[in-house]
């Protein structure tokens, strides 16, 4: 296969790495990077297989400036809800090209462990049940591929599990030790379940790799970027600084805004992406960790 792998982010460069191991690859993104194998965005886009690793809130301006639909394979491993519209990515991407040329990556995966071959397993979920067997056999022997038609609840688990990684990074930043994180952990699965089930996604989903499995790693580790935004929230720092030092994308800030409307909007109950917003607009941690305990 020729792939082109848009995005040259430390996510992007992670699965440029593990799909050359069985593939003819190029990665390229917007700015040109000094990388093996980088190309101008014009030539990657003309591939037959193209995996999308940019940030979720540039993807729809992005595709407006660049993409022309020839028909390509894509998968999309962005993460996120687009927070000007609430819009879930494949309801972006569906805006330039077929469903049945879409699928989408999710499950635990840190890219410095990718890039050092240590074994994961990761789920590709379309509507396309045979496109999804092609970008599973696209993956080295150390990623193990499993494929699902739930789309929509794979979009919520690596949405969702970015809010509750923050939430757990500010329990730890304040101490409040296992049991707290763990409750957290748990209700927060509870929550996403919730949130997805609105939009009829399968519960199954969420127990599994997509879900449970995303939430567990990126909610427990400093290699989460939406963790260490929670430790910086627990010392008191102002969300512009926490982002100006991290010096990276932390998707789940965008997304928690997003998810927060949207549940307001159709009434759903989402207390801990609630609180997570709040602390994100200023309010104190404490009192936002005391306002989650009086919860009926």
């Amino acid at each position: 296969m020729k792939i082109a792998v848009i995005g040259a982010g430390k996510w992007g460069q992670a699965l440029f790495f593990a799909l050359k191991q069985k593939n003819n690859c190029v990665i390229s993104s917007r700015t040109k990077r000094d990388l093996e194998d980088f190309v101008n965005l014009k030539d990657a886009l003309e591939c037959e297989y193209i995996v999308f690793s940019i940030a979720t809130q540039s993807i729809k301006e992005f595709l407006n400036l660049n993409f022309i639909d020839k028909n390509q394979k894509i998968l999309v491993a962005s993460k996120g809800i687009e927070t000007s519209s609430s819009k879930f990515i494949d309801e972006i991407f569906c805006e330039f090209t077929s469903s049945e040329n879409l699928a989408f990556l999710s499950g635990p995966s840190f890219a410095s462990e990718v890039t050092q071959k240590l074994p994961c397993a990761l789920v590709i979920s379309s509507h396309n049940e045979n496109l999804a067997k092609i970008w599973a056999g696209a993956f080295p022997n150390f990623i193990k591929t499993y494929i699902s038609s739930d789309v929509i609840g794979s979009e919520i688990c690596g949405a969702y599990k970015n809010v509750i990684a923050i939430a757990s990074g500010i329990c730890d930043g304040l101490m409040l030790g296992n049991n707290a994180r763990a409750s957290l952990i748990s209700r927060g699965l509870v929550e996403m379940s919730r949130f997805g089930e609105y939009f009829g996604a399968k519960n199954e989903t969420f127990l599994g790799l997509s879900g449970a499995g995303d939430l567990f790693l990126t909610a427990s580790s400093v290699l989460s970027r939406n963790y260490r935004v929670g430790l910086g929230l627990a010392k008191g720092m102002p969300i512009h600084e926490i982002l100006k030092e991290l010096g990276e994308v932390a998707e789940g800030v965008p997304t928690a805004y997003a998810i927060t409307r949207i549940a307001n909007e159709k009434s759903i109950y989402t207390p801990i992406a609630a609180e997570v917003c709040a602390m994100l607009n200023g309010k104190n941690v404490k009192e936002s960790l005391k306002d989650l305990l009086k919860r009926k």
